[in-house]
């Protein structure tokens, strides 16, 4: 049974200017038609820096304008561009194989040769060494294996085998299969001074023959090597330099799993790679606007109140068809457009219709009304606003984020990031009476959506968010499962927080929430956590930070905003990727020495890794 408070609740915020007069019973979804537009098959997923983006764009602007919202001041356009790397390709790699005493065999083809998605642009040759799998297992795993011991790969051309042992007992597939990855090999390679990789997908394994296709890829630059793969042909060129071996059966010795089947050199043989990767960069676009405070004087800010500006979002885009994202479409479903009804066209609709309710009241501050994209890409949209924003964050008394609210099941309604102010759990308590959901508060703000870019500027911030669902990233997520009654109510929910915020005197003060970490060390199973927060959106050798987790590990050693972690624990850090890796050397509760650039300086500091639960 509905509660008739929140009936009347909603009608009262959506009346004002309604077309036609409605009963509270009768009154019209303020959400669906944007959720059922947004999530349509016209605008095909709304992949970043699509044309389906382009015309989601176009469909919020308009529904911005028609509710009297502005650009923000300064701005000429409500949408305001950002770049990013889109995708990788290939310009015209190479390979060629000498022999002494005989003539080069060089091959060009995309068939036969293609640089990996992670590879620097650049030509190298050297010496040959075949490291097996090319696979090392940290130490702190308790597993020996490392297929460069015994060899020398300095300013060598290092040739591994694709994937991991296929004869390996289960057991011993699973741990090496972790440590399998691409990227992993080729800062395996070159941590030992390796000058190239070349990875060949072996007879006996799925693929065989076959060059690794160029993956999606969003770092923006390369990780520090030259790394191409290539087809059977090449293979079978680089092993007839050695009699009696034939590619399978060395293949065949390795696929045992047996640490002890060491590498080797192959004498009187050169390989010269030449990488060529073409990183598209492709322009997004969020879209950014503005309600002004209605007791300001003209073309001044709000007046009389401490941080003039609420800002209430969500991101808009989505997977497109899947090719480039996250998808989990099953394989018969693979290339479908990914609808994204929930994920995120129920947020999106939430903030138009707040704001469309918000644009008929009196507020004391201004409303900022905001939507980003490429957050499917890891957040580069609302980074790339907090890094250079139009309006300071010192400014902002709140964001309030909604990603994910078109699901709700028994009542159930999450709202993350509380500890951000110590106002929020009351706040919320009372605005509930009216709406009666059964909350589930969250302290944590580290949240795999937009809220955590506003986090990290220091602005008190809430997430809502209703779950996660079966249709989560597949084309299933269709605006014909969305719950928009209860989504509805969200607006609402939220709608009243909003309008309290945009009244009061005083705005919450931000607080910074530490982390919290299991600091006990050493049981298997734990994941490294070294609190710090990678910036997606910068291009930068070594890791950028955005961030620290407060009370975290690299807070306490003294890493902050802004500096560029380029090595850990002996380990060069070229991107995001060699830090994941680099991670599984360190153990909890044993120091590690970090390097690191601040302003052009170079420092050092000792970082002690915590448990995460």
């Amino acid at each position: 049974m509905r509660n008739p408070i929140r009936l009347i609740a909603l009608a009262l915020l959506l009346a004002s200017g309604a077309a036609h007069a409605q009963t509270a019973v009768a009154v019209q979804s303020p959400t669906r038609a944007h959720v059922e537009v947004l999530a349509s098959e016209k605008l095909e997923g709304r992949m970043a820096g699509s044309p389906g983006e382009k015309l989601a764009a176009d469909y919020l602007v308009k529904e911005l304008q028609r509710i009297g919202a502005k650009p923000l001041p300064g701005q000429a356009d409500f949408r305001m561009p950002f770049n990013f790397t889109a995708g990788s390709k290939d310009g015209g790699s190479t390979v060629t194989v000498t022999r002494a005493g005989a003539s080069p065999q060089t091959f060009s083809t995309p068939a036969q040769v293609q640089a990996l998605s992670f590879s620097d642009n650049g030509e190298v040759s050297g010496p040959v060494v075949v490291a097996g799998y090319g696979l090392v297992v940290p130490e702190s795993q308790n597993f020996g294996y490392d297929s460069f011991t015994g060899l020398d790969v300095k300013d060598k051309v290092v040739v591994v085998f694709r994937y991991f042992p296929e004869d390996a007992d289960q057991q011993t597939r699973a741990t090496l299969a972790r440590y399998s990855g691409l990227r992993y090999k080729a800062q395996a390679a070159r941590q030992r001074g390796a000058k190239a990789l070349l990875v060949v997908t072996g007879p006996r394994s799925p693929n065989a023959g076959e060059v690794v296709p160029m993956s999606f890829d969003t770092a923006l630059a390369g990780s520090g090597l030259v790394a191409a793969s290539a087809n059977g042909a090449v293979a079978d060129a680089i092993f007839a330099a050695m009699p009696g071996k034939t590619l399978e059966a060395v293949q065949k010795e390795f696929d045992s799993g047996n640490p002890h089947v060491a590498g080797f050199a192959v004498p009187d043989l050169t390989i010269t790679v030449k990488a060529a990767v073409e990183r598209e960069r492709q322009t997004g676009h969020n879209v950014v606007a503005y309600l002004p405070a209605t007791n300001a004087m003209a073309g001044t800010a709000a007046a009389n109140v401490q941080k003039p500006w609420v800002v209430i979002g969500a991101h808009y885009d989505h997977l497109g068809r899947g090719a480039t994202g996250s998808s989990l479409a099953a394989k018969e479903d693979a290339g479908q457009i990914h609808h994204g009804a929930d994920d995120n066209a129920s947020g999106t609709a939430a903030v138009l219709a707040m704001a469309e309710a918000l644009s008929k009241q009196p507020r004391k501050r201004n409303l900022m009304v905001a939507f980003w994209s490429a957050e499917e890409l890891g957040l580069i949209g609302s980074n790339a606003f907090v890094t250079t924003p139009p309006v300071p964050t010192t400014d902002m008394a709140a964001y309030l984020n909604f990603d994910m609210v078109g699901r709700s099941t028994d009542n159930k309604l999450t709202v993350q990031a509380t500890g951000t102010a110590a106002m929020w759990p009351k706040m919320l308590e009372q605005a509930n009476i009216a709406a009666g959901f059964d909350l589930v508060l969250q302290e944590d703000p580290y949240q795999p959506t937009d809220v955590s870019s506003f986090n990290q500027a220091s602005v008190a911030s809430l997430a809502f968010f209703t779950g996660a669902h079966v249709d989560y990233h597949k084309p299933s997520d269709v605006a014909s499962k969305v719950n928009f009654e209860d989504l509805d109510r969200i607006v609402t929910f939220a709608g009243s927080i909003t309008r309290r915020l945009l009244d009061m005197d005083e705005a919450p003060l931000f607080t910074k929430v530490e982390q919290k970490t299991d600091t006990g060390g050493g049981r298997a199973g734990m994941r490294i956590f070294t609190g710090t927060i990678p910036d997606y959106a910068t291009e930068v050798k070594g890791l950028l930070l955005s961030g620290v987790i407060g009370g975290g590990p690299a807070e306490q050693a003294g890493l902050q905003k802004g500096d560029v972690i380029i090595e850990i624990s002996g380990q060069s850090i070229a991107n995001i990727y060699d830090y994941t890796y680099a991670l599984e050397l360190l153990k909890i509760g044993q120091p590690a020495k970090v390097i690191y650039m601040r302003g052009g300086e170079r420092r050092e500091t000792t970082l002690t890794p915590a448990a995460r639960k």
